[in-house]
């Protein structure tokens, strides 16, 4: 066995993803007993020695039969009332599931803005190891019932990877009807199984589809959050929900994806993925090259432009000349003060404002 799975079998904090086709039948309905069969598995890991903090899809197909609907619902406000009933329906098998273990389950409804949203972000971490702490088992999912377009995760993966370093997760495991990662459509005679992705050149020649008509992922929603999440320095396994008992105890099955060595750090992660950029801040080449390749400061005097109503302390992108965005970073100043300070040295500004607009603590190339 590789180092890598290894890592997954023996870590001791971990973050598994159930999606929604893993908890429905092939018609689409929400299935009991399919739940009750993973909550087995993931008890027996738990007993292994592993705190486990579980983030499932399910709620909205969990409300489609109570509703009468026939079909996924597309329209946003249909989507929120399913959620809200089907929400209930989940949390009460998973409650239900772990009753037959003595186990209590906690709900935890998020938000993109929980996550980009510090205070809210270190509120999320609290409860989640406070439940853990008290013996409960987390149940999360996206906040569907007031989720907008606009802020929407998007889909499960992304959250769970986002969790997965919320909470110091050793490990995620990422559970659907998908077994590994391939460089095309399983279905397809072409299709050829990747076992460990250590580095970009495992992932040459993939080609990542999109979700099913039930769930919002699909193969490109799995492979960007793994990629988030060991980007993060978590390893990563994405395995079928059908081989959940052997992905959760020696982790044999599916495709594992290296952990980068070092864990970014809590502040640096939540700069580069969890918070929403305020605005941006346009730089020249000399800024670029100092910010990228030497990680150095960002000092007013590179800045040729800005956009967007910023204020200190908020996360803003970093573009180049060419618009493309070379980083992300917490601005020092708000956006009326910078724009008056663009363009000009140090020597030029007041003693009050000669501090870097952006300083190298706080910047993440992307």
């Amino acid at each position: 066995m590789s180092r890598h799975r290894d890592a997954i079998r023996t870590a001791r904090r971990v973050v598994i993803k159930i999606g929604t086709t893993a908890l429905t039948t092939p018609s689409g309905m929400f299935d009991d007993s399919r739940l009750a069969t993973l909550a087995d598995a993931i008890e027996r890991r738990m007993r292994a020695g592993s705190d486990v903090v579980i983030v499932s899809s399910g709620a909205i197909a969990a409300g489609i039969e109570p509703l009468g609907l026939t079909k996924r619902p597309t329209e946003l406000a249909t989507k929120q009332a399913a959620a809200s009933v089907g929400q209930v329906a989940l949390i009460n098998s998973w409650s239900k599931a772990f009753a037959r273990y003595d186990r209590t389950v906690g709900q935890v409804l998020l938000t993109a803005h929980d996550i980009s949203m510090r205070v809210q972000h270190t509120n999320a971490q609290r409860t989640l190891d406070r439940l853990r702490t008290l013996h409960a088992v987390p149940i999360v999912n996206e906040n569907d019932t007031v989720a907008t377009n606009e802020i929407r995760f998007g889909d499960n993966d992304r959250l769970s990877a986002l969790v997965a370093h919320l909470v110091g997760a050793d490990a995620l495991i990422l559970l659907s009807d998908i077994d590994g990662l391939y460089t095309t459509d399983p279905r397809k005679s072409d299709a050829r199984f990747i076992a460990e992705v250590t580095g970009p050149e495992d992932l040459e020649g993939v080609i990542a589809g999109e979700g099913s008509r039930l769930g919002t992922g699909g193969m490109a929603s799995k492979l960007s959050s793994a990629l988030l999440a060991s980007d993060a320095g978590v390893p990563v396994l994405l395995a079928a929900a059908g081989d959940a008992a052997t992905a959760l105890t020696d982790a044999s099955v599916g495709t594992v994806f290296a952990a980068r060595p070092e864990r970014m750090s809590a502040r640096k992660f939540w700069v580069r993925y969890a918070a929403e950029a305020a605005g941006s801040l346009t730089l020249d080449e000399g800024a670029v090259n100092a910010v990228v390749r030497h990680r150095r400061s960002l000092l007013p005097a590179g800045i040729t432009a800005l956009s967007g109503r910023f204020y200190g302390g908020d996360v803003v992108e970093l573009r180049g000349p060419d618009s493309t965005m070379v980083a992300r970073g917490v601005v020092a100043y708000d956006a009326t003060e910078l724009a008056k300070m663009t363009g000009r040295s140090t020597s030029e500004l007041p003693p009050d404002m000669r501090r870097p607009a952006v300083h190298a603590d706080d910047l993440v190339a992307v």
